[in-house]
């Protein structure tokens, strides 16, 4: 199920109080820090999972895009929002991280990795079959359009912020999207259409 994005003047005041936090932590309040952290590691962490390969990997590439931001706090000066520019050090994040394991192939010490990592999600959780549906939903989309995707229809970003977090034009953002939802939308009527009979959804 994907979760709505907040009304545009609530999101705005939202992003106003995290930028603010933002300004306030780079300035030495460690209680600005606590709140910034807090009210974008949901964002962060759902956007470097659906962006990287390796779902696996999620949380470190979260706490690694802190880490980065914390580190680079000093430099923001607040012309973007903060959470467009935290976005911006997590796409850097997952790319550094895809060019570093593609470096460094991984060595299992199992015959069958896939089904040992398949036995050790969680199940039975509520929302868990949507979850992986629309994580297989997405990751069957080239890589620009499911981030364009992920930023402007799961987190919430307008279309001139996903556009700077890319780095690339709005209309190339808008283009993305719409490529994206018709894809999406023509996967679920083909997987509809291959249920068999009498098969409750």
């Amino acid at each position: 199920m994907i979760t709505p994005a907040l009304p545009r003047s609530r999101e705005a005041s939202t992003d106003q109080a995290i930028t603010a936090w933002a300004l306030a932590a780079r300035a030495g309040d460690p209680e600005a820090v606590e709140h910034f952290v807090r009210a974008l590691h949901l964002d962060v962490r759902r956007y470097v999972s659906y962006l990287g390969a390796d779902p696996q990997a999620a949380d470190d590439l979260a706490q690694e895009t802190f880490l980065r931001a914390l580190g680079s706090l000093h430099r923001f000066e607040g012309r973007s929002s903060a959470r467009t520019w935290l976005l911006s050090i997590a796409r850097r994040t997952v790319v550094d991280h895809l060019r570093y394991a593609a470096a460094r192939p991984r060595v299992s010490d199992t015959h069958d990795w896939q089904s040992a990592a398949e036995r050790a999600q969680p199940r039975g959780l509520p929302g868990f079959d949507d979850g992986v549906a629309l994580a297989d939903l997405l990751a069957a989309l080239p890589d620009e359009r499911r981030e364009a995707f992920i930023l402007t229809q799961l987190l919430g970003l307008p279309y001139a912020d996903a556009a700077h977090v890319s780095n690339c034009p709005v209309g190339t953002v808008r283009s993305r999207v719409a490529r994206a939802r018709a894809a999406l939308v023509e996967r679920l009527r083909a997987a509809e259409r291959a249920e068999p009979a009498g098969v409750p959804a």
